[in-house]
């Protein structure tokens, strides 16, 4: 069995793995240093916690920014994005909209999408992939301001007026 990294004696018995920055760190520890490091063993033995893995996604900024990001609050519940970062766990809806620009590049890790698209009746699929389409020309245009690629964005804008046109009643196809 393998030793303890902290104290080199026990046996370690918690295995704790952390992803910071798409970084993977693993710390294999007794239960007295895990103990003493605020790691609970418990929620290591047969239980899977979706909001550790949530809390292991979210990005660690460094410094002076990390404290500025850390005390924004949610306006609706008063939740603090620290509070957040290290539990994974938002307090109400509105938590989206007051953490929107540190949660979107985690949801988009976790989703591959920013938006909810849902399940529609088959006899919707054609207007289902045009929203489908229209959404990801959206998420595609948030990135490219995003990165100030203003040509690119130009283009999207374009493509979604294009579509925008197509979509509008009685110019649509029913599926």
């Amino acid at each position: 069995m393998q030793p303890c990294q902290i104290c080199g004696k026990n046996p370690a018995s918690v295995h704790f793995t952390e992803i910071v920055n798409g970084k993977m760190s693993e710390l294999h520890l007794c239960d007295t240093c895990a103990h003493d490091k605020g790691i609970q063993p418990s929620l290591g033995k047969g239980k899977f916690w979706i909001s550790d893995l949530i809390a292991g996604m979210v990005d660690e900024t460094v410094g002076a920014e990390s404290e500025r990001v850390g005390r924004v609050q949610c306006s609706g519940c008063g939740l603090l994005y620290s509070t957040f970062r290290e539990t994974g766990r938002l307090g109400c809806p509105e938590c989206y909209t007051s953490f929107g620009a540190q949660l979107r590049p985690v949801l988009r890790r976790i989703h591959g999408a920013t938006r909810h698209i849902g399940k529609a009746p088959l006899r919707d699929q054609g207007r289902l992939q045009q929203r489908m389409e229209m959404a990801s020309l959206h998420d595609e245009l948030e990135r490219a301001v995003e990165r100030e690629d203003f040509e690119k964005a130009a283009e999207l804008r374009d493509r979604i007026r294009t579509l925008e046109t197509t979509a509008a009643p009685g110019k649509g196809h029913e599926g």
